[in-house]
């Protein structure tokens, strides 16, 4: 009697962690068994994101899962008036607006599941990823491993010589590193900086 009088409620799931960490095959897991629960899901993505199709999510292992390319997270406010639940995929590369969307869509009774960077090439914290893990119900940080060391690794080591914030690239621009071996390459490029001056 209580359940058939509920409310359904909304929730935020964030999926974050170093490139090759397993975050999008994550994603598409959780949105495969909403799916055949027979929820309806819808998926988002940036436009930019174009490195394994123009519309569907990919994993780095080629699991594929349709989803909508949107330029701006309000957009997905449009398209998802009548869905259970809500996948994005690589909400780093949104601008902060993606956090009141994921917010609006939770408070609308909705269960969102997003998934992203939550560190830029450099270690810091990338875009709107800080707040949407400070406001998530539920946050789960998946590790790659060091491809230099075999620690876990939560780095995502730019292979090449480009100081811009995102750049889209696979295993020959970016590497899975655990922390010592970050900061170990981080020294070394200080230390090369400092005697070329």
């Amino acid at each position: 009697m209580f359940l058939e009088n509920a409310i359904q409620k909304g929730w935020i799931e964030v999926i974050c962690g170093s490139m090759f960490s397993g975050k999008t095959e994550e994603l598409i897991r959780r949105l495969r068994r909403a799916e055949f629960a027979h929820q309806k899901v819808e998926i988002f993505k940036p436009c930019i994101d174009t490195r394994y199709s123009e519309e569907d999510v990919v994993s780095h292992n080629s699991t594929t899962i349709r989803s909508t390319p949107v330029d701006s997270p309000q957009n997905i406010l449009l398209m998802t008036s009548d869905v259970d639940v809500v996948g994005i995929d690589e909400a780093q590369f949104f601008d902060n607006s993606i956090v009141d969307v994921c917010r609006q869509l939770a408070d609308n009774g909705m269960r969102v599941i997003v998934a992203g960077l939550d560190m830029d090439y450099l270690g810091r914290p990338f875009g709107p990823m800080p707040q949407l893990m400070a406001m998530a119900e539920y946050v789960d940080k998946v590790h790659a491993i060091c491809v230099r060391c075999g620690n876990l690794a939560h780095h995502s080591h730019r292979l090449t010589k480009n100081d811009k914030l995102v750049m889209l690239g696979e295993t020959d621009t970016y590497e899975p590193i655990c922390r010592h071996c970050f900061a170990e390459l981080r020294r070394k490029e200080s230390n090369n900086q400092d005697t070329e001056q």
